[in-house]
């Protein structure tokens, strides 16, 4: 891990890392910040799983959630949306929704994704243990994330309740089997498979195996994506089934910005500060 760039915040540090990474076979940049009680021992940690086109930079510089986390002395590892680089693939006609910033937090089995697009074991096993053998943290995780990071959130979360005391989402894409982005990213990731595309799938996950865990989901009643991409309901619904801890709070007038996720970001850091206590 080398520093890229760091400065002082609300008494902790907000820090841009950069490392190679084995699982996704590039150069990746990483962003955390380390709350003041860092300094004095080990500290509880929130990833934050980012949306399509974002990179690490986004969260950190447009959430405020440094000042929250600052005094729940909590940690922010926030990954990059998709490996990076000469060499990596890229969607042929330069759409936004696949390829670069837009790895859709899966382990892609079809060329030419599969030598690089590994975001799920990327953000399981690889970063974590990198941030915890270096960094002072315990290993007490929860994790958030926005759209398609929400997606991921609840798909890694749902699938290893043992790695996390808590999940929350910004307006997630609940049920990718079946809306225009999860169709397109699973099918050139997975293939035509629908029963792989099942394993990354919230709402069928939830529906399938169920949660332990407690869930927060925050969704913008005027957001544009919510009919089409989003679909909550599923999400409900599977919750409904399994006889889950969801909670879903639509908020009337907010869209898919950052200006939803930071006015109610304080909200899901409290909530998971509760769980990692």
């Amino acid at each position: 891990m080398q520093i890229v760039q760091q400065q002082v915040c609300f008494g902790g540090r907000q820090i841009r890392y950069q490392h190679h990474s084995n699982v996704l076979k590039c150069d990746m940049q990483f962003s955390v910040f380390l709350p003041p009680q860092a300094e004095l021992g080990p500290v509880p940690a929130v990833y934050w799983l980012s949306g399509l086109t974002c990179s690490d930079e986004n969260f950190s510089s447009k959430a405020g959630a440094q000042r929250v986390a600052a005094e729940l002395g909590l940690a922010l590892i926030i990954p990059d949306t998709s490996p990076r680089g000469e060499g990596v693939a890229d969607d042929e006609h330069g759409a936004y929704d696949l390829g670069l910033g837009a790895g859709f937090y899966v382990n892609a089995t079809q060329a030419p994704w599969s030598k690089h697009y590994q975001m799920y074991d990327y953000v399981l096993s690889e970063l974590p243990a990198l941030v915890e053998a270096q960094l002072p943290l315990s290993n007490k995780r929860a994790i958030s994330g926005h759209s398609m990071g929400g997606h991921g959130a609840l798909v890694l979360a749902l699938r290893n309740p043992e790695r996390f005391v808590s999940v929350s989402a910004f307006a997630p894409i609940c049920n990718p089997s079946d809306c225009p982005w999860g169709e397109k990213a699973l099918t050139a990731y997975l293939g035509e498979d629908r029963q792989m595309w099942s394993h990354y799938d919230a709402s069928l996950l939830l529906m399938n195996k169920g949660c332990s865990l407690p869930i927060l989901v925050d969704q913008g009643e005027a957001d544009n994506f919510l009919a089409e991409q989003l679909k909550p309901q599923a999400l409900v619904q599977a919750a409904k089934q399994a006889n889950a801890d969801l909670t879903l709070r639509m908020q009337p007038g907010y869209d898919h910005s950052y200006y939803f996720i930071a006015s109610f970001i304080e909200d899901h850091l409290r909530f998971h500060a509760k769980h990692l206590s």
